[in-house]
């Protein structure tokens, strides 16, 4: 992974996963180390960020290095200078950049025209680093990947494409429900049912019941995304019966996991009180949000 950019989580092959992981959990047991002394990030917002902003401002802090946010406001990214005069620039002072982007467009524009690896921090295509993030999750409740299943209930948006992706290659069945209209992308699933091990099966369904049954993690994400708040009221009529509610939950798996990735809307996407229920392990998934990103950034920067 040496010097790559991470703008897809289909950028990655099946051992770039489980080295991610497994250098995450080491990252994780031990805790602060100095690996990245004298290195530093960008971290070049459009849309702000509690999570991302932090578990990567933290990251780096406890690898030794630095980081220095930049929001829209300040770099006019796009307007007030060009996405490839920002790249270059950013290329003369940093060794990484994480870039969280409205249009992943202005990611690939970034990665094209910068000296430095470019990690998506977050598109309206994709959110690889909360893939990797939820997969590392997985992991440590059920002490494998191969062969589990995730069920997906919600819009088919960008947290869903790069969960797709990433379990596509991890062994990880995958299902989602959605309205029609708000599924994944015929795009993503193409390219997930293309770099899918022979055992993985990929299920676009109507019904969240169809996708839940059996299923060993239950995850959902929010209806209206940034970038979407005028559809809000359109959203909430085409989502209902897309509530993951503890009705719903007891059709998947006894010891199954509920997994969200935050910011949550109580009573819309998840009924309220169930993301403090026993199987409930959304803030575990936010945490691992700090390792996993800790050993992207070590693994690309190949310290």
């Amino acid at each position: 992974m040496k010097g790559k950019d991470l703008l897809s989580a289909g950028d990655l092959a099946a051992d770039d996963i489980w080295r991610i992981i497994d250098r995450a959990v080491e990252l994780k047991r031990q805790g602060a180390s100095s690996i990245l002394d004298g290195i530093s990030l960008a971290l070049l917002f459009e849309k702000p960020s509690l999570r991302t902003r932090v578990s990567f401002d933290i990251a780096m802090h406890q690898l030794g290095g630095h980081s220095v946010y930049l929001s829209q406001s300040e770099v006019g990214l796009g307007s007030r200078e060009s996405i490839a005069d920002v790249a270059r620039t950013l290329s003369r002072y940093v060794n990484i950049i994480a870039a969280r982007t409205f249009a992943h467009a202005t990611l690939e524009s970034l990665a094209e025209h910068a000296a430095v690896p470019v990690i998506n921090a977050l598109s309206d295509r994709e959110h690889p680093c909360q893939a990797l993030g939820d997969l590392l999750t997985i992991y440590e409740k059920k002490a494998r990947l191969d062969g589990l299943t995730i069920a997906f209930i919600g819009d088919g948006n960008n947290v869903a494409s790069s969960l797709l992706l990433a379990s596509a290659l991890a062994g990880v069945n995958f299902k989602i429900a959605s309205p029609e209209g708000y599924g994944i992308s015929d795009e993503i699933s193409g390219m997930g049912r293309q770099i899918a091990r022979s055992n993985v099966n990929i299920l676009l369904v109507g019904q969240p019941r169809e996708a839940v049954e059996g299923a060993d993690v239950v995850y959902t994400d929010v209806w209206t995304s940034m970038g979407q708040e005028a559809e809000v009221e359109k959203r909430r009529e085409a989502f209902a019966g897309y509530q993951v509610t503890a009705e719903l939950l007891a059709q998947a798996a006894k010891d199954a996991i509920l997994m969200h990735p935050l910011p949550a809307h109580n009573g819309e996407e998840i009924a309220p009180g169930l993301i403090d229920s026993p199987q409930s392990v959304v803030f575990d998934q936010a945490e691992n949000r700090l390792h996993v990103q800790k050993a992207i950034l070590a693994e690309l920067l190949q310290k």
